[in-house]
């Protein structure tokens, strides 16, 4: 096992001296959970032990023993990644940070909120509005943990207009694989001091160092919000209308693109319909969903004004307007749900779904031929696919999906041969391989593909600063063991 140790009885009772007894599991008392993400086609393994810590003491005291006795460290958050990136593949020990789990205060001087990386998005994003502030980063998984998010630099329905979550990561307090304490960042909102090791933290999934505590930015809450989804005839009008919206001044808040199929497994799951199939005789192949906020339902409705000017010069067939809480639920509620909906319809075999993804991003005009691309690839290859994704800022979330007559080696050997043609073809309409979900184990072979050996020789380097034994998450983003 690359030269790691194993945990030993004694090891154990050292844990046990720094967290609480029943905090530390080992045995028949880990849950199956800790073994695996939300894409179990990246494998699973239970840890030998899991400890969840309620301190930054906490975990540094138990870094400090993993450290000295070169027994890997796999941090976790709620496990609702995509890549693997929580997958304790080498075993050793699950840091489950989810108790650390309390919204410290706000500093409404200065506009940023003070976190345990356990805490939840959606808990923050509810806690925000009670103080009349909105934490902007909105990815679609709102019971992932904050800490997750910033491993990840997780993106989101409103990184078009508010930016990732690289962009409101303030300062955090970080425990190195030695169990040495450091803090990275300020509240202040600029700087140009040396090397920005917060942003280095930021997306590195774990790999660097264990987030115990976070200093986020928060913005005044828009006082009005509003939706509308927009059906078009074809995917490529839909797509080719997208750039219309900031060219003309226009800045929405959310900006999403649909085809017809997925939009009809969401409705088949969540048990209505919320979007319209035909209108006036013609029949949507694809959709925009697109939200503004501002500061009045006058300025909004100028907006809706322009809107519609603009997409039906671009071939929309109608525009229907949610302005009110439940319409803009209830559309937002099917968009949401295209996760859930594509696995309530993929096939299982012994023990795996049947079910890959990537999350490239690409430029904003390459969207539509890229998509008929990955289409034809599917095609090709007899797999199934589905597709939707950010169309503000070009991140498309592709399912491939296999049917119940494959097993799980052949659906394997396919979903990589899919990948391997997909990927190259992102890169090289200048795109990149993941737009949010990051790279984990799952990715990594596509990464190394599209960015070369000299950036992952660099990234491996930078992971040896700071984990000289590689005892943290190994195996993950820039390297295999």
């Amino acid at each position: 096992m690359s030269g790691y140790n194993t945990i030993t009885p004694e090891i154990i009772d050292q844990i046990k001296g720094v967290v609480a007894p029943n905090r530390v599991y080992t045995g028949e008392d880990i849950n199956e959970d800790f073994s695996h993400d939300e894409m179990s086609i990246y494998g699973k393994r239970m840890p030998d032990a899991v400890v969840s810590p309620i301190s930054t003491e906490e975990v540094a005291a138990v870094m400090k023993i993993a450290y000295d006795n070169n027994i890997v460290v796999t941090p976790r958050g709620a496990g609702t990644g995509l890549v693997g990136a929580c997958v304790p593949i080498y075993g050793g020990i699950v840091m489950d940070m989810t108790k650390m789990n309390k919204i410290e205060g706000y500093d409404l001087d200065n506009f940023v909120v003070q976190v345990q990386p356990g805490v939840l998005l959606n808990d923050l994003a509810e806690d925000c509005v009670k103080q009349g502030l909105m934490y902007p980063p909105d990815p679609g998984e709102k019971f992932a943990t904050l800490g997750g998010n910033v491993s990840t630099n997780a993106g989101g329905m409103r990184a078009v207009k508010y930016g990732a979550t690289r962009d409101y990561v303030r300062a955090m307090t970080v425990v190195l694989p030695t169990g040495e304490v450091v803090k990275f960042g300020s509240t202040v909102s600029k700087t140009s001091s040396g090397y920005s090791l917060l942003n280095l933290m930021i997306g590195a999934e774990g790999t660097l160092g264990i987030i115990t505590d976070l200093t986020l930015k928060v913005i005044p809450a828009p006082k009005e919000v509003i939706s509308l989804v927009i059906p078009f005839e074809t995917l490529d009008d839909c797509i080719a209308t997208v750039p219309k919206f900031k060219f003309n001044h226009l800045d929405p808040q959310a900006l999403e693109f649909m085809e017809k199929a997925i939009v009809q497994a969401s409705e088949r799951y969540i048990g209505r319909s919320v979007y319209p199939q035909v209108i006036d005789g013609v029949e949507a192949g694809a959709y925009l969903l697109v939200t503004f906020d501002g500061n009045s339902k006058e300025e909004l409705d100028d907006v809706i004004e322009q809107a519609s000017d603009i997409v039906f010069d671009n071939g929309a067939i109608d525009v229907l307007v949610a302005d009110t809480p439940t319409k803009i639920k209830d559309a937002w509620a099917a968009r949401s749900s295209f996760l859930e909906a594509i696995k309530a319809e993929t096939n299982w075999k012994d023990g795996l779904e049947l079910l890959d993804e990537c999350d490239v991003v690409v430029p904003l005009n390459q969207i539509a031929p890229y998509v008929k691309y990955v289409y034809e690839v599917g095609e090709e290859l007899g797999l199934r696919i589905e597709s939707f994704g950010h169309a503000g800022d070009g991140n498309l979330h592709i399912y491939t999906i296999g049917d119940d007559k494959i097993s799980v080696e052949e659906f394997e050997k396919k979903a990589d041969e899919f990948f391997s043609k997909i990927y190259p073809k992102a890169t090289e309409v200048g795109g990149l391989v993941s737009g949010e979900h990051a790279i984990g184990a799952g990715k990594l072979k596509y990464l190394a593909e599209s960015v070369g050996q000299k950036q992952m020789d660099l990234m491996v380097g930078i992971k040896r600063v700071f984990d000289p034994k590689m005892i943290l998450n190994p195996g993950k983003v820039c390297y295999k063991l």
